[in-house]
């Protein structure tokens, strides 16, 4: 299925106190690549933005004056993201906008047009219980750098969370366990190869003496608590 990773931008933390989307950043994914067809769009939400809000994102209201409004990009975008899995950090959050502005144009709720919906945020607290897993800090524990990202933006936090997605899901179809055999294959992709196909090298004289100079000062430093050696004695 296609897979669309997908970021909003607000002007607050409510939609029902008549907080808009001011950026949607959509990020295509195809069997399990990045393909750059993405979506990017500025929202003119005709009022300003909560002074939180404003902090995290840096988009003005004189910067979103002459953007299109939500009604002049629905179409757009529902074409867009149809039958798609959805993916988004903290769904519930950004699918009450994206319901809240579907229903101003008398649209159905956001979830009829899509294939599915994914929240990473549910996947990584099942994966990583009791840590925290906030976009930024999944970036760190799976290493995918944001160090450009100075203010929260759609397209860049869509991006972000594309790569910890693939990164966090590497090597598995689903959160299932599956137990039994596949093609000679475990773990989501290591093989395992014969006995008869594995090359053995055999450290050379230089090497050897090398090791055991390493050994030498390991016992010293220790005081004869070498494990290495205490391993060959026995």
């Amino acid at each position: 299925m296609r897979q669309i990773v997908l970021d909003t931008e607000t002007t607050g933390l409510n939609a029902r106190e008549g907080n808009r989307i001011i950026e949607i950043g959509c990020v295509e994914i195809l069997n399990r690549r990045l393909t750059g067809n993405n979506f990017h769009r500025y929202i003119n939400p005709e009022r300003d933005s909560e002074e939180g809000a404003l902090a995290v994102h840096g988009l003005t209201r004189n910067f979103l004056s002459d953007k299109p409004k939500f009604a002049e990009i629905a179409e757009e975008f529902r074409e867009y993201v149809a039958d798609a899995e959805i993916i988004i950090h903290n769904a519930p959050f950004d699918l009450a906008f994206l319901d809240a502005e579907f229903d101003r144009l008398g649209l159905p709720r956001f979830v009829t047009h899509v294939g599915e919906i994914t929240d990473t945020l549910a996947q990584a607290k099942a994966l990583h219980p009791g840590k925290r897993n906030s976009l930024d800090s999944l970036c760190d524990r799976y290493e995918v750098s944001n160090a450009h990202r100075t203010l929260h933006g759609a397209l860049l936090d869509a991006e972000l969370l594309a790569e910890v997605y693939l990164a966090m899901t590497r090597g598995q179809e689903s959160f299932s366990i599956d137990l039994g055999e596949s093609n000679g294959r475990a773990g989501g992709g290591v093989e395992f190869a014969a006995l008869e196909e594995i090359i053995v090298l055999a450290a050379s004289e230089d090497e050897l003496a090398l090791h055991e100079a390493t050994l030498d000062k390991v016992d010293k430093e220790s005081k004869g608590a070498c494990i290495w050696r205490a391993e060959k004695a026995d």
